[in-house]
């Protein structure tokens, strides 16, 4: 399992002798998207520096760089010396509003992009962002009236909403007008991959929530509506992401494109659910008719997580660190069923699979061996 979680891009999607010469910057290296990003790169020997406010990192050969991205002074300092070839934009901030959203994620391209264009060093920009250009931000998520049509396309126009993914491409877009290189954007549906301290994270969420059910003799119920329980939907293997994302980078007829990016299979959860539940050896419950969100269910959990952390020596007592169980509830609460259309990567050529099925299971293996859950 762990072999596989830690295999190469394929040497049809990256040629290795035209790695020797990129230097990439990977901003946002400690989340579940950087992380797996930075281990690709190095895998492919490219020089890679991780951006991160804390970039705690495994990864013997990855260059760390601490920094702030609102700090641009900062910023100047921290990358001294530092002339990136390839830019993978993976981070983003939180904020109670969505015009703050706004203000704060795009001020994050803006200062990294000004800082770095002196350097006149950079060839490409890949920025990650998700559904959400499709599916409306936070605050008007799915709602009535933007409902679109799926399977989800790249041609589909910008929603009538403000949305921090909008103004974070518009960013990207200005600064490769006054800098010159080219761009790339990569919308994923959920991420699955492993990473601690991720705002959105639901393998890692699932997981948590199972291991605790398993201990308690719960049973890991359906948290989520009818039309996701019935409906088809895919994800985003962490890995994958990382595939498409150099294979952009490094493809000439895949610049200054936006690009879904998907496992490359389908399914549903009422077929899902119970395989996840038989990996834990416990039992399940699909939709009956009612919504418990996990953000309610798991509110007081973290005493329990503590007490499991102590029994079975794990690595993280912090439930928080280790479930997102808010975003969980948005992606499984769905009231359409939300599926991507993968045909642009894939007449250029982009031809990457991954089982979403496996994508669970390597995750919770992975997890398992690090000790993050029993």
């Amino acid at each position: 399992m762990l072999a596989s979680w830690l295999r190469r891009v394929p040497t049809e999607v990256i040629k290795k002798s035209d790695m020797m010469k990129n230097t990439a910057l990977v901003v946002g290296v400690s989340g579940i998207t950087g992380s797996n990003l930075a281990q690709k790169l190095l895998a492919n020997n490219w020089t890679t520096y991780g951006l991160a406010r804390n970039p705690v990192s495994t990864l013997e050969q990855l260059h760390p760089i601490p920094a702030n991205l609102l700090d641009e002074e900062g910023l100047v300092q921290a990358l001294e010396g530092v002339n990136p070839t390839h830019v993978f934009f993976t981070t983003w901030m939180r904020n109670d509003t969505e015009a703050e959203n706004i203000r704060v994620n795009s001020a994050l391209v803006r200062n990294l992009l000004n800082v770095l264009s002196p350097k006149k060093s950079v060839q490409h920009v890949a920025l990650v962002t998700g559904l959400k250009h499709y599916l409306g931000p936070f605050d008007a998520y799915v709602k009535e009236g933007v409902l679109p049509p799926t399977p989800l396309r790249e041609e589909q126009p910008r929603l009538a909403l403000d949305n921090f993914y909008y103004a974070q491409e518009d960013e990207v877009f200005a600064a490769a007008e006054r800098d010159g290189f080219s761009w790339s954007i990569h919308r994923p549906h959920t991420v699955i991959g492993k990473t601690v301290g991720n705002l959105m994270n639901m393998g890692t969420t699932l997981a948590v929530y199972a291991s605790i059910c398993k201990e308690t003799g719960r049973s890991f119920s359906w948290p989520g509506s009818a039309a996701q329980w019935y409906g088809i939907s895919d994800v985003t293997d962490a890995r994958i992401l990382a595939d498409q994302l150099i294979w952009a980078a490094t493809t000439p007829q895949a610049h200054n494109q936006a690009f879904n990016i998907t496992n490359g299979d389908v399914f549903r959860w009422s077929w899902l659910w119970p395989q996840l539940a038989g990996w834990f050896g416990i039992d399940y419950q699909g939709f009956d008719g009612t919504v418990r969100p996990l953000e309610q269910e798991m509110a007081d959990w973290g005493p329990l997580w503590q007490q499991l952390a102590s029994k079975y020596n794990l690595k993280e007592p912090d439930l928080q660190r280790l479930a997102s169980p808010w975003h969980t509830d948005l992606d499984l609460g769905r009231p359409i069923e939300v599926m991507t259309d993968m045909a642009n990567s894939r007449r250029l050529g982009f031809s990457r699979y991954q089982s979403s099925r496996e994508s669970f299971f390597d995750l919770f293996e992975q997890l398992r061996q690090d000790r993050i859950i029993p």
